[in-house]
């Protein structure tokens, strides 16, 4: 005999759902199976009600995301800390490295050129955020923020207190592993924000509207010939280039972290693209060329 099953919200008591027929022999696993189509799909913001597979009466669920933020908020607050914090160090502020050190400034040129690659980079995401990123999402959980802000706050201190150290000694292959990782880093730069600005012309201002990137007139941009997010693959360049210039193992195991999650995202993004867009071109990879 099928058994009917309810379901009610473990903090409230409330009653969320009434599944009728289900067959004795049912796991726990098929249980939520059912309970998740009785809730239907996610529905965005532009979806028009008329064009629902629904009758005369349509029934939607309401689901409480908690506390929220926009992400120009999140985005703002994440870059200002890291472009802060490593000044003060750079400045060698008081209380830092010794009152000997207090104002005083680095021998190495090294160091100076690391400082304004950094803050660079920091104000150029900034800017980004403010002029050219358009955001699909309006906000995201306010917690979320204290994590990132953790994760960019900590290893720029940390990166900032060895590279801006009295102690700190210079690249072991002198002058030139500094032109040649600051070279990685301004060429990945360029690409990174050329990558931006295609992807933001790809969407109007004011629509959520999705389209398959393609490469323009702008070199930078052919890396979209070969993967879904090239964004993301100038980014590690960066860091990569940043770390060969100061040979600072902090700056090297932020890069390994943040291309750890980047490729996250890049293979989230890329399944969505393949499963939006039939025609999608089948040659690219998630973040790396013929490998990942």
């Amino acid at each position: 005999m099928r058994k009917m099953v309810e379901i009610l919200d473990a903090k409230t008591r409330e009653k969320l759902c009434f599944l009728d027929k289900v067959e004795p022999q049912a796991t726990i696993a098929e249980i939520k199976n059912l309970f998740t189509k009785t809730q239907g799909k996610s529905l965005k913001d532009e979806d028009v009600l008329q064009k629902l597979p629904v009758g005369t009466t349509a029934t939607l669920f309401f689901r409480d995301l908690g506390a929220q933020i926009s992400w120009v908020t999140v985005f703002l607050t994440e870059y200002a800390g890291p472009l802060f914090i490593y000044l003060l160090f750079y400045f060698r502020v008081p209380f830092i490295y010794g009152h000997k050190y207090d104002f005083t400034s680095s021998r190495h040129t090294v160091v100076h050129l690391a400082c304004i690659c950094h803050s660079s980079h920091y104000v150029k995401r900034l800017l980004e955020t403010l002029f050219v990123h358009r955001f699909s999402h309006g906000t995201m959980p306010l917690r979320n923020i204290f994590k990132n802000c953790t994760y960019y706050w900590g290893f720029a201190a940390w990166m900032a207190y060895y590279i801006n150290h009295p102690l700190y000694t210079p690249p072991t292959y002198g002058a030139q592993q500094v032109k040649l990782a600051l070279t990685i880093f301004v060429i990945c730069q360029l690409g990174n924000f050329s990558i931006h600005m295609a992807l933001r012309d790809l969407r109007p201002a004011g629509s959520k509207t999705r389209k398959i990137p393609y490469p323009t007139k702008n070199p930078f941009t052919w890396l979209f010939l070969l993967v879904s997010c090239p964004n993301y693959t100038y980014e590690v360049g960066s860091w990569i280039g940043f770390a060969i210039m100061t040979q600072c193992v902090p700056v090297a195991l932020f890069s390994l972290v943040g291309f750890t999650q980047m490729t996250i995202w890049a293979k989230g993004k890329h399944r969505s693209y393949l499963k939006e867009f039939r025609d999608y071109p089948p040659l690219r990879m998630p973040i790396i060329p013929f490998l990942l």
